[in-house]
């Protein structure tokens, strides 16, 4: 059946002082505004009540689709269906259906992700380090929240873990993989124990399956070794500073990072002697070591240099002055020229002197220099447990650490003596002549 309006009636249609209202039949109507607009509308009755329900506006919804409509709501009203009760459920389940999305992303928004808990871990554990957690962040902020740090901490699996340690395999770093996956650990046992989780998801990954078994390192260098250090150093493209680095730590059996932190008022020329203050000491005990003439030369040596350029504070500053430089520094910088064949490192050591470090008997860093230290003061007689405070390593047996009190400050000063001593031999230009210790010792 024909409806009564067409598209020429339909835009001719006005509205002069009230709205009007245009039948095409079947229940369909055309309201015509005074405004102008024009919308289409579905008449029908249920019981004596007359209701209007509006479906579209023209043109948006030409004549030809309005008609349509108006056929499945008829179609509809005979199955008992009421179109506007049928239109009103359908809002309320959209609605119902937006709240509980809005629902869900808030409770994912509240959700605590491992960026929100490694930055609690941060200012509750990690500020009470030496750094303020500086370097853990700067870990974690590089190999590990760009990678899971979205993730909310309650969805973690130790599969998310492993693809961490795994990218860190992958770049040839299984000591830091290592290292990473017990700060992560550290990090979700922090959240176990503030009940953010209830259970920790790198418990099931075995320590030993990333990166292999763990080695103690025994990395001694011979005194034929020392004698290449000699002549290899001043090859190497090392600043003079690093080098004087290289002989300091070894002489005093130090910590790398302890040296590059120092300042020169913990220097006392007069006496002889470097105070390593007790935040700069890894087990945070102040340590005062009574230097050589072979230490003591080379600080000497630095603090000309110092005074030339004015720096007054940090004995190995940074390039601003601000500070000192970061520990890592010279254990990169001998790194970097223990690489034959391979490419330089980006804004590191130039191609020519990734090998003239190399020593015959394998990689060797800082605190490989500080072991051969105190093996060469056994060496040279001094006791073990002497070269041990040498070391500055905290007593393990309780009863000795309570009761045995004694300084130890003589033997230390002599055992560093020999130390110092044995060095200037074998650092000397005709260092070849130098009887070995061993040799010696049998000879004896």
């Amino acid at each position: 059946m024909m409806g009564k309006l067409n598209d020429k009636a339909i835009k001719a249609a006005k509205a002069d002082d009230a709205d009007a209202f245009l039948s095409d039949g079947g229940g369909l109507y055309l309201r015509v505004r005074v405004s102008g607009s024009k919308v289409w509308l579905y008449r029908y009755k249920t019981g004596s009540k007359t209701r209007w329900l509006e479906i579209g506006t023209y043109p948006e919804l030409p004549l030809a689709d309005a008609r349509g409509l108006a056929v499945q709501i008829t179609a509809k009203r005979k199955q008992g269906i009421d179109p506007i009760e049928e239109r009103e459920n359908e809002e309320a389940r959209r609605r119902a259906e937006a709240e509980a999305q809005a629902a869900e992303r808030a409770k994912i928004d509240a959700r605590i992700t491992v960026h929100n808990l490694f930055e609690r871990w941060a200012s509750v554990d990690l500020i009470r380090r030496k750094d303020g957690g500086a370097e853990v962040r700067r870990m974690f902020e590089k190999d590990v929240l760009p990678i899971i740090g979205t993730l909310a901490v309650e969805d973690v699996r130790k599969g998310h873990i492993t693809g961490v340690t795994d990218a860190l395999l992958a770049r040839g770093v299984p000591r830091m993989a290592k290292l990473i996956f017990g700060l992560i650990r550290q990090m979700f046992r922090f959240a176990v124990d503030r009940d953010m989780i209830e259970f920790e998801p790198s418990a099931s990954i075995r320590k030993a399956k990333i990166g292999g078994k763990d080695t103690e390192r025994d990395r001694v260098l011979s005194e034929d070794e020392v004698r290449a250090l000699t002549r290899q150093l001043p090859q190497s493209g090392l600043s003079e500073s690093a080098q004087r680095a290289v002989w300091i730590a070894f002489s005093t059996c130090c910590r790398i990072g302890e040296l590059m932190a120092a300042r020169w008022e913990h220097v006392d020329f007069e006496r002889g002697t470097w105070w390593i203050p007790p935040e700069h000491s890894k087990n945070g005990k102040a340590h005062t070591v009574a230097l050589s003439d072979f230490a003591l030369a080379h600080f000497r040596a630095l603090n000309d240099t110092a005074r030339h350029r004015g720096a007054e504070t940090w004995i190995f500053p940074n390039r601003y002055g601000t500070g000192s430089v970061c520990p890592k520094t010279v254990t990169k910088q001998l790194g970097d020229r223990q690489r034959p064949g391979l490419p330089p490192m980006k804004g590191r050591a130039k191609a020519e002197l990734s090998d003239t470090l190399v020593l015959a008997g394998g990689k060797w860093g800082p605190h490989d220099l500080r072991r051969t230290g105190a093996t060469m003061m056994v060496e040279l007689g001094v006791l073990p447990e002497v070269a041990e405070r040498c070391l500055n390593h905290t007593e393990q047996n309780r009863v000795k650490r309570t009761y045995q009190r004694h300084s130890y400050a003589n033997e230390m000063r002599e055992a560093w003596r020999l130390l110092g001593e044995r060095l200037d031999l074998l650092t000397r230009t005709d260092a070849a002549n130098v009887v070995p210790l061993h040799t010696a010792k049998n000879a004896a």
